[in-house]
């Protein structure tokens, strides 16, 4: 062998490995591994329906925004449309307008007569309102409530009045999704795209519409998980800022800064904590996205410490950022869920109001209205975990990603010639609370995909989305004995949708692919959006109420589990 033959051998790995076809990713900078910048403004299909550079520019830079709230209006009409039709109280609606109402009145949930007898009193013209100013013992806290009687402040005691507030929720959630999706993704088109599947999501629409409390919670969590989004970017950029420069000006890693570095105030943090605050305050399942997205955070800037350099970075994160990442979050919380409360505090008649007033004991230290509502809402919660009612659309969790048992949320039958039933035979009015089924089955396989992501790619996107979809799932498993329903599923809708814009982004390929497999990824990925949209639009009048023969009807139901 020649002596110089050792010299020409490979020496590392990367060397070896391009023997076999390896080519090296090209190395990016540490600033821009903490903070991933977001691509330079697309004008390409501007340019070739004909604008010029300034102008296609210009478009680029609108439709930032110009996209999502194109997005949010589209999603907006058919949720406004006809909103006050059933003109009836559905569903859970008996109790959640009346509260609503009574703490507009009172403060506090009052007393009403039974619902046979108060619901057709409020529907009746003229109008009877049998509230009684005894408190009312109810099973949830007050925010949800006083959401809805925002709109029944603007337009009174009726079907439209009480549903306005959960339908402009609704709306700007789907605005939200696309701002989020646009963040989490880098990308307006597949931020657009998530909001877009949303809208076209059958049950978000039917809560949309429908006066309870769950689309609520789905708004306040989507809030704040925006802001922690944000808060992830801003304290990244400040402990990027913060990273010494190398030779060739880019910032490099670096140990001192990586263990020490501050990351300053961070008001989206805060602004999340009074968020999650606002969703525990309207039912108490958003407690357990309080949990969830605390650690999610506390993981993300270990990453983050990780990348700047730290030698240590769970002990960084443990002296620099726990603390105030607890305080921001959980106090902010709890002190925002007492605020809720106020109206109850100010009052004298509120259901167990004075309940410690004059009782001693260890815990007597404690103001007396604290312990009073201490006192409530334990009893709320020996309530809520002994509630096993039988009930006929009640359902196991096990089965809600797959739509095995939605809730029928109203069905009449109008008779042939009446009613607007225009056929020779009987007719069918329902509103059924049924994700879209080609949406739900798709975020099935992506969260398949996602789990693959997180697990073997390290991806945190694919982390964050299903943080929060085991945040707003997983929980109900503990209660598998309780009276629960598939629609408590709308609280991780959203994030159904960025697995689905996740996976298909996938298909799109990443950049720099050819306009072959570009060209066939958009083909596929474009193919599923129709048939989702087509899906939607076939099942529309079993989500709006719309009076179609019984055949029809009949033929939506794919799964006998449906009727």
């Amino acid at each position: 062998m020649p002596q110089n033959a050792a010299h020409r051998r490979p020496t590392t790995w990367e060397q070896r490995l391009r023997l076999f076809g390896y080519v090296e990713r090209p190395r990016t900078s540490v600033r821009d591994r903490l903070v991933v910048p977001f691509p330079e403004r697309g004008t390409r299909l501007w340019r070739k329906l004909g604008l010029s550079p300034v102008a296609a520019g210009r478009l680029a830079r609108w439709s930032e925004w110009g996209g999502p709230l194109l997005v949010a209006l589209l999603a907006g009409l058919p949720r406004f449309w006809r909103l006050g039709r059933p003109h009836d109280i559905v569903f859970d609606e008996t109790y959640y307008a009346k509260d609503a109402w009574a703490m507009l009145r009172l403060g506090y949930e009052g007393t009403w007569p039974d619902r046979k007898i108060a619901d057709p009193q409020i529907l009746a013209d003229p109008q009877v309102v049998p509230l009684s100013d005894t408190g009312a013992f109810v099973a949830h806290p007050p925010t949800g409530k006083w959401v809805i009687a925002l709109g029944e402040w603007m337009f009174g005691l009726n079907p439209f009045g009480w549903r306005f507030m959960t339908a402009v929720l609704g709306t700007l959630s789907v605005l939200m999704l696309c701002r989020t999706g646009r963040r989490l993704f880098r990308s307006t088109a597949l931020g657009c795209l998530a909001g877009a599947l949303m809208a076209l999501d059958g049950l978000h629409y039917v809560m949309s519409r429908t006066a309870l409390l769950d689309l609520v919670v789905m708004f306040f969590v989507l809030a704040a998980f925006g802001c922690l989004l944000i808060d992830r970017d801003s304290a990244r950029a400040r402990l990027a800022a913060a990273l010494p420069a190398g030779d060739d000006g880019h910032a490099r890693t670096d140990q001192e800064t990586g263990d020490h570095a501050g990351t300053g105030a961070r008001p989206w943090r805060l602004a999340a904590g009074i968020f999650l605050g606002l969703a525990a305050s309207t039912k108490w399942n958003g407690l357990y996205f309080l949990a969830f997205f605390m650690i999610l955070t506390l993981l993300w800037d270990v990453g983050a410490r990780r990348v700047a350099g730290a030698r240590h970075p769970y002990r960084a994160v443990l002296h620099k950022d726990f603390g105030r990442s607890v305080v921001s979050l959980v106090p902010v919380a709890v002190v925002t869920y007492l605020v809720t409360w106020t109206g109850w505090f100010l009052s004298d008649n509120g259901y167990g109001r004075h309940w410690a007033d004059g009782r001693g004991g260890t815990w007597s230290w404690i103001p007396a209205p604290l312990r009073s509502l201490w006192h409530y809402e334990y009893g709320v919660y020996q309530f809520n975990v002994g509630l096993h009612t039988p009930h006929k659309y009640e359902s196991n969790p096990w089965s809600w990603l797959i739509l095995g048992r939605p809730v029928l949320f109203s069905y009449e039958s109008p008779k042939a010639g009446k009613d607007g039933c225009h056929t020779a035979s009987d007719c069918s009015q329902a509103i059924l609370a049924l994700g879209t089924p080609l949406l739900w089955w798709s975020a099935c396989c992506a969260l398949v995909y996602l789990l693959y992501r997180w697990a073997l790619r390290r991806d945190w996107r694919a982390g964050a989305v299903l943080c929060a979809v085991g945040a707003g799932y997983l929980p109900w498993f503990l209660y598998q004995d309780r009276t629960i329903f598939s629609f408590y599923a709308v609280v991780f809708v959203p994030y159904l949708c960025l697995a689905v814009v996740m996976i298909l982004g996938a298909l799109l390929g990443p950049p720099g692919v050819s306009d072959k497999r570009r060209t066939r990824g958009a083909v596929a990925a474009g193919t599923l959006v129709l048939l989702i949209a087509w899906n939607f639009i076939y099942f529309f009048p079993v989500y709006s109420g719309l009076t179609i023969p019984y055949p029809s009807w009949h033929n939506r139901m794919w799964l006998d589990t449906w009727i």
